[in-house]
């Protein structure tokens, strides 16, 4: 999703496992970048908190305005986070943070008013092709709202 509109640029679906959503991630950014080289950011959750994915993310050149995950652990002390103090400085990590809820909408729209709460297609391939409609359906209900905003 890009920040200043709300609009969905990729989207994709996978097999669930327990690092499915980060791998996808990285394979969106990659998809979506191309040749260009210029840094960009992306926001997540907490639960992309996880120092090989920072990792993989700087190596890309894409500055990382995930959520600290504070949980405490077992013996007390707040769980080491891969987000340096150089990048929670900035004023766009906050703004990124704000923004980055807004995908939780487009997600909400999906399941409620597309129909995709429970799929009723059998196969990657077919729940992906599902999905991907169901987002270029999203951003055709936007586009009224953001022409009308601009006028």
């Amino acid at each position: 999703m890009e920040n200043r509109n709300g609009l969905a640029v990729l989207g994709g679906v996978s097999q669930a496992t327990g690092t499915a959503e980060r791998d996808q991630a990285l394979e969106l950014i990659d998809r979506h970048r191309g040749d260009r080289t210029r840094r960009i950011t992306l926001g997540a959750d907490k639960a992309y908190d996880v120092t090989d994915f920072v990792g993989e993310l700087r190596s890309r050149s894409v500055t990382p305005h995930i959520a600290i995950d504070g949980h405490l652990s077992k013996t007390g002390k707040p769980r080491k986070t891969a987000i340096d103090r150089r990048t929670l400085r900035h004023a766009g990590y906050a703004v990124s943070q704000r923004c980055r809820k807004r995908i939780e909408e487009v997600f909400g729209w999906i399941k409620a008013s597309a129909g995709l709460a429970k799929v009723k297609f059998r196969g990657r391939a077919r729940v992906d092709a599902a999905f991907k409609l169901a987002l270029a359906a999203y951003n055709l209900i936007r586009l009224p709202r953001l022409l009308e905003a601009t006028a």
